[in-house]
C-alpha cells in the first residue's frame, strides 16, 4: 500500500486554524483501545457454523457439550492453547471469555485465601506489587483495587529491568509478584528475550508467596516477515524448579471474538489443584459449545485467520509509522516504537505535553488512551507516554486522525 503523508511545517496561527477546522467538523475518532476491526470480525464467520445439529455436541473424549462436566475444560481446547502457549496441556484450565476475569479471580485468590499456603495478602500489613512501565492500565487497576502499593520498573529493549527485578523481588518480602506481558508488550511492543525470561525462571523471591502474571496476551500475534520468538517461561521454570512461582494467561480475544471468546489459565500442578478446589465454589464449568467451536475452527484456521489479522492490522501500523517519522523530524522528543506484532505502538511527546496532547485530541474529537494511563495510578513522571491503538478504525478515519493528532502534537509543543 502507497502511502503518501504531506509534510507541512505550519507556524503557530496556521496550526490553530487547522486545528479549528477539526473541531467545527463534530467528528469523532476512536483510537483508545486496542479492538480487532469489523473487517478483521467479519473473516470468522465460519467458527459460528461448527456446530448445526445435535451430534456436533460431543467432544473427542465422549462429553455432551451441552451438559455440565470436564470442569478445566475439553481436550481439544486445552490442546489448542497448549500448541499456542507451547506447554503441555495437563497444566491448562479452559474457562470463559476473559484472561482478565482471570487474573482478577488469581489475585482475588491471593488476597482472600493466600499464596502457596501463606497468610491471605488481604491479612497482611503491607503489600506491594512490580509494574513493568510502560504497561497495562487494566493490570495495574486490580492490584489498585486490592490495596497494593505499586512499584515502578522500567521496561528496557529486552523486558523489564531484571536488575530492579531482583531488587525488589529478592530483597523485600512485602513485594508480592509482578504483571508481565511478555510478547509484543503492551504498550511498548517488545518481547522478553530469552536472558530475561530465564532470569525470570530463576527468581528467588523473599516472598514465599511471590506471583508472577505473565499475560502472554499476543502469543501468536506477530504480523512481519521475522515475528518475535517467545522462550516458554514453564518449562525454563521447572528446570530450576520454579514453576509454582507462574500464573500464564492467553485467549482467544484478539484471535477470533473479543466479547465471545475463550481464556485459559496454565499453572503448575499444585497450583492447578487449588485454583481448580477454588473455582469449583463459584462454578460448575465455563462455555463448552464455545470450546468446541474454537478448537473445531482453529485447529483447522489458526494460521490463516492470523495472518489475514496481521495483514490487516501492518498496513494500518505502516500508516501509522509514515506520519509518526514526520512528527520524529519535525518534533525534537518525539519518539515511537515499530513492534513486529501486537495492537499497539508506544509514542513518546516531550515531556510535559503528553496530557496536552490528549486534551487537544478529545476537544477536536479524537478519542485517545488517556495520557498517563500506562503507568499505575495514571502517573507519567515525564508526561510524555502516549499509546496508539490504531486497529479499530477504517484506513479512511485512522488518516483523519492521524492528521489531527500530527496537529495536536505541533500545536502542544508550539503553545
Amino acid at each position: 500500500m502507497l502511502i503518501i503523508v504531506e509534510c507541512k511545517c505550519l507556524n503557530k496561527n496556521q496550526l490553530e486554524n487547522e486545528y479549528n477546522s477539526y473541531k467545527q467538523k463534530g467528528k469523532t475518532l476512536d483510537m483508545s483501545r486496542g479492538k480487532p476491526s469489523p473487517s478483521q470480525l467479519d473473516n470468522l464467520w465460519g467458527m459460528l457454523t461448527e456446530i448445526t445439529k445435535s451430534e456436533d455436541c460431543y467432544s473427542e473424549n465422549g462429553t455432551d457439550c451441552r451438559n455440565y462436566g470436564c470442569p478445566d475444560g475439553i481436550p481439544e481446547a486445552k490442546r489448542l492453547f497448549a500448541d499456542i502457549l507451547e506447554m503441555k496441556s495437563d497444566n491448562i484450565i479452559v474457562c470463559g471469555n476473559s484472561s482478565l476475569n482471570l487474573m482478577y479471580d488469581t489475585i482475588s485468590m491471593g488476597y482472600l485465601f493466600g499464596v502457596n499456603g501463606c497468610t491471605p495478602w488481604g491479612r497482611q500489613e503491607k503489600i506491594k506489587f512490580l509494574c513493568p512501565v510502560p504497561g497495562y492500565d487494566r493490570h495495574f487497576a486490580i492490584t489498585k483495587l486490592f490495596g497494593f502499593e505499586h512499584i515502578n520498573i522500567p521496561m528496557t529493549e529486552e523486558g523489564p529491568d531484571m536488575d530492579r527485578v531482583r531488587q525488589y523481588a529478592e530483597n523485600d518480602e512485602t513485594v508480592k509478584g509482578i504483571w508481565c506481558v511478555p510478547k509484543y508488550s503492551n504498550p511498548t511492543g517488545i518481547t522478553f528475550s530469552d536472558r530475561v525470561v530465564r532470569e525470570f525462571a530463576s527468581l528467588k523471591p523473599a516472598a514465599k508467596d511471590f506471583a508472577v502474571m505473565w499475560d502472554n496476551a499476543y502469543a501468536v500475534h506477530g504480523f512481519t516477515e521475522t515475528p518475535d520468538k517467545l522462550l516458554p517461561v514453564m518449562a525454563e521454570a521447572e528446570k530450576k524448579g520454579n514453576e509454582d512461582l507462574f500464573y500464564i494467561f492467553t485467549s482467544t480475544s484478539k484471535i477470533t471474538y473479543s466479547g465471545g471468546g475463550i481464556s485459559c489459565i496454565a499453572l503448575s500442578e499444585k497450583n492447578k489443584q487449588v485454583y481448580l478446589k477454588l473455582m469449583g465454589i463459584r462454578t460448575i464449568g465455563y462455555d463448552k459449545l464455545n470450546m468446541l467451536r474454537h478448537a473445531r475452527f482453529l485447529s483447522k484456521h489458526l494460521e490463516e485467520v492470523m495472518e489475514k489479522h496481521g495483514r490487516a492490522v501492518r498496513e494500518k501500523f505502516e500508516l501509522c509509522y509514515k506520519y509518526f517519522e514526520v512528527l520524529e523530524r519535525e518534533v525534537e522528543g518525539f519518539g515511537f516504537s515499530r513492534p513486529n506484532g501486537g495492537y499497539f505502538i508506544n509514542v513518546n511527546v516531550p515531556a510535559g505535553k503528553a496530557k496536552q496532547v490528549v486534551s487537544l485530541a478529545r476537544e477536536a474529537g479524537l478519542i485517545l488512551t488517556p495520557a498517563g494511563a500506562t503507568f499505575p495510578g495514571g502517573v507519567d513522571p515525564e508526561d510524555r507516554n502516549i499509546r496508539i491503538a490504531p486497529t479499530y478504525p477504517t484506513a479512511g478515519e485512522l488518516e483523519e486522525a492521524l492528521k489531527l493528532f500530527s496537529i495536536c502534537v505541533k500545536l502542544a509543543v508550539s503553545r
